[in-house]
Formats: C-alpha cells, structure tokens, sequence
C-alpha cells in the first residue's frame, strides 16, 4: 500500500488473464483509489458459495459470506477478492479463522474507515457456525443494512 501523497501501483489482475491463486497466503489483494474520498459510504461483497476445507478430515466447508466496509483512501479491486476467496478452496481452516483472517487482512491491507464481515456456515456435524467480526464501532452516520442472511434452518 503506498504511503499517503503517493500513487497507488497498478493492479495486478484488472484487465489481466489471473489464475487461481495457490493459497491465500500468496494471493495478491489490489487496491484503487477511492473515487469519492471524503465521502461516507458503505461496500457489501457477497460471496454465496464460498468453499474452504476442514482442517481436520479435509472434507469441504461451505459458508455464505456478507463483507461490508467504508472505504478511506483505497476500495478492494473486486477480481482480485474474487480470486483471494477462491483460493481457499484447497485451504484447510477452522471456520472462525477463516472468516477473522479475511477481515483482518482486507482491514490491515485496505485501511477502511470500517468493516464487518459475517460467515454464515452451513452445517458441520450437524451445526451451523456463524462468525462475525468487525474493526470497531460503526462511523456515525454510516448506514450499514442487515446483512439478509437468514439463520440456518435446514429443510423447510
């Protein structure tokens, strides 16, 4: 990220042929500059069909993802997180680490204003497990919807 007064590097897969990356270690996040800086604005990403592994039996975990931030200087370019969260498809992670870890990435690389993320995991077991974090109090005056994902509850 650069510093404050200097321009932004230029995106790595916007307008490029990107492969999946590997693992969300090596994956590369890119950032632009915020086109309404000094405005208060909330971002919602939805990722429904969001994949990683059970650390344990290497089965697939399925999780419904909801992220929300209000950008500061830089928004999260929207190829580059599509191929971040892909790549945890062959990545072993409890669900709680799976979802802080995006958070906190996305918060610590991006430097937003906010942001909350929600993952709403479908059954592991036979329960669900939803994990929220945020990066503190919601700015005054932003509004910040429901995230609309329903509780699980199985076969209606």
């Amino acid at each position: 990220m650069p510093a404050a007064g200097a321009s932004a590097p230029q995106p790595l897969h916007l307008g490029q042929t990107s492969a999946l990356p590997a693992s969300p270690d090596v994956a590369v996040l890119d950032y632009v500059p915020n086109p309404r800086v000094g405005s208060l604005y909330m971002v919602r990403f939805a990722a429904p069909e969001f994949t990683s592994l059970c650390p344990v039996t290497g089965a697939p975990d399925f999780a419904h993802l909801v992220i929300d931030y209000a950008p500061d200087q830089t928004i999260v370019e929207s190829k580059s997180l599509k191929l971040f969260l892909g790549s945890f498809r062959n990545h072993a992670g409890f669900h709680e680490d799976v979802t802080v870890g995006i958070g906190q990435r996305l918060f610590a690389e991006m430097r937003p204003k906010w942001l909350r993320i929600g993952g709403y995991w479908y059954p592991r077991g036979g329960i669900p497990i939803d994990v929220f974090w945020q990066s503190g109090a919601i700015p005054d005056g932003l509004w910040v919807p429901d995230q609309g994902v329903a509780g699980y509850r199985g076969r209606g």
